[in-house]
């Protein structure tokens, strides 16, 4: 498993922009398949955005499509998360997940396929 530190969270106001960013030690990240996840009060956590290890594949949430962009930077062990044109309903706790995948153009979209977890940053956007 490998260590993950989520950042970057905060108060927004609707229409604004925050980048959030996840940190991961511990093991090597190049082999490490990234994903965002998301979680409001009341529900169920939810895929937001997936990155292969290569940085070649990456997959989002239609809620968030258009206006979220995950990115990751190998040589700094950092997975990023993008977000543009926020929404009210956007506002949640924000997890970085991670899992060791063997190709470079996979990418995974559901909670159980990731075995590591940050503890999550806040985002709240307020109307």
């Amino acid at each position: 498993q490998v260590q993950l530190v989520e950042s970057g969270g905060g108060l927004v106001q609707a229409g604004g922009s925050l980048r959030l960013s996840c940190t991961a030690s511990g093991r090597t990240f190049r082999n490490y398949a990234m994903g965002w996840f998301r979680q409001a009060p009341g529900k169920e956590r939810e895929f937001v955005a997936g990155i292969s290890w290569s940085g070649s594949t990456t997959y989002y949430a239609d809620s968030v499509k258009g206006r979220f962009t995950i990115a990751r930077d190998n040589a700094k062990n950092t997975v990023y998360l993008q977000m543009n044109s926020l929404k009210p309903e956007d506002t949640a706790v924000y997890y970085c997940a991670a899992r060791a995948a063997l190709y470079r153009g996979s990418v995974f979209a559901t909670n159980n396929e990731y075995d590591s977890w940050g503890q999550g940053t806040q985002v709240t956007v307020s109307s």
